[in-house]
């Protein structure tokens, strides 16, 4: 598992993209078996909560290009903290899960034209 970012795991990898906030304000909140969570305490962040999947950290610890993901990761996070209450990683999916779900969808369309 050694990609850009060495053998690092995934709390400490966690640590790295929440390092960009003031540290006073970062408290690890819990840790289980799913995700990595933080609670942020500062009157000058509307932000309150960062949720990191562990599952998407492993897989950005064996990406070839993890180093730039971080980079943006961080960046992210940075112009999240005044405008949005929750950080998550990997952000929830917006759109349909399953492919059934668009070919319904998009027959459902047709037919009503």
């Amino acid at each position: 598992m050694k990609g850009a970012t060495g053998t690092m795991d995934e709390t400490r990898l966690a640590e790295k993209i929440v390092g960009v906030l003031p540290q006073e304000a970062i408290r690890v909140c819990s840790s289980d078996r799913e995700a990595i969570r933080f609670a942020v305490r500062s009157s000058a962040l509307k932000l309150r909560s960062i949720v990191l999947r562990r599952a998407a950290l492993r897989r950005l610890l064996g990406d070839s290009d993890g180093a730039v993901k971080i980079e943006y990761l961080q960046r992210d996070l940075l112009q999240s903290a005044e405008t949005r209450g929750e950080f998550m990683y990997p952000r929830p999916r917006v759109a349909p899960k399953a492919d059934g779900d668009v070919a319904a969808a998009l027959s459902r369309m047709a037919s009503a034209s």
